[in-house]
């Protein structure tokens, strides 16, 4: 599987989790014109500490499903911001408060973003149009 589809997959598969999750304002930014690390980034909103890691957790599991583990994992303990490395693809779940402090959406403003739909309404818009 050509390397931009393996990325493109895990980042819906992310996408996925977070969605089932709860978590909101989900952003997906690609970055593979601007950045050598990492080819999207996908970022997400977590209303509670517990909430971050949890939705973490799901993010981690729901990969593994797949068999997809992360290269490194970062601030669980705390579930302030959590940093899910996947190779190609980065997640950042966060608090809101902490999302807002650092807005990364700003400072990779250079960076493409992808329209994020809801899965979910894609396959109820898919059946409804069957």
């Amino acid at each position: 599987m050509p390397k931009v589809d393996k990325a493109r997959k895990t980042q819906r598969w992310i996408q996925d989790a977070l969605e089932n999750a709860k978590a909101r304002d989900i952003a997906v930014l690609d970055v593979r014109k601007i950045s050598d690390f990492t080819d999207y980034m996908v970022i997400a909103t977590g209303s509670s500490n517990r909430h971050v890691q949890s939705t973490a957790d799901k993010v981690i599991d729901s990969l593994r499903e797949h068999g997809v583990r992360p290269v490194g994992s970062e601030g669980k303990k705390a579930g302030d911001w959590v940093l899910l490395d996947f190779g190609d693809v980065v997640a950042h779940v966060m608090r809101e408060q902490t999302r807002d402090f650092y807005n990364l959406e700003k400072l990779w403003s250079d960076a493409k973003r992808i329209k994020v739909a809801s899965s979910k309404l894609q396959v109820a818009s898919r059946k409804k149009h069957l």
